[in-house]
């Protein structure tokens, strides 16, 4: 369980089953045009629609999962067309890989620069996001003890979250 001393603005919590969405999509939206608008780098039709279709649920998604939905609505997408986007978003910190799953969730604070610390729920698949500077500095200096730099983290944890768990 994630006590309340690690939980941060930073940090992102699981959502009960009958949680709306339309909230967390409308925010997500509201802060990734603020960043690109700051940025100046274009958040085409395409880099919203992939976005909104990762913060339609707080699971991870995957690219071929992104891809069916997208021909939905735009018969001639391809894999470049889904893979551009996802990088776009990656690179501007706007979603998260789950690189076990090799699916995406949602940023919950694009606009901070942070590692990635993932609680993994096995049952229902949602995922809550830490930030625990803690945490990063426990590994950096544990790696720096074997001679070992640390240029990139991603931390996996999976479990079950407080809804399945009841």
């Amino acid at each position: 369980m994630v006590s309340s001393t690690v939980r941060s603005p930073e940090t992102s919590s699981f959502r009960p089953n009958r949680h709306n969405h339309n909230s967390c999509i409308t925010s997500a939206m509201q802060r990734a045009d603020s960043i690109c608008q700051q940025k100046g780098v274009r958040f085409t039709r395409i880099r919203k629609r992939v976005l909104e279709l990762i913060w339609a649920s707080h699971r991870p998604v995957l690219a071929y999962d992104l891809l069916k939905l997208l021909r939905q609505e735009k018969h001639n997408a391809e894999p470049p067309t889904i893979y551009r986007a996802l990088d776009f978003l990656l690179e501007n910190r706007l979603v998260h890989k789950i690189e076990s799953l090799n699916a995406y969730v949602g940023c919950h604070q694009p606009q901070h620069k942070h590692i990635g610390q993932f609680l993994i729920c096995t049952d229902c698949d949602q995922v809550a996001e830490l930030d625990d500077a803690e945490l990063k500095q426990m590994i950096e200096s544990k790696a720096a003890r074997t001679g070992f730099v640390v240029t990139h983290q991603t931390v996996e944890i999976t479990g079950r979250c407080p809804v399945c768990r009841t």
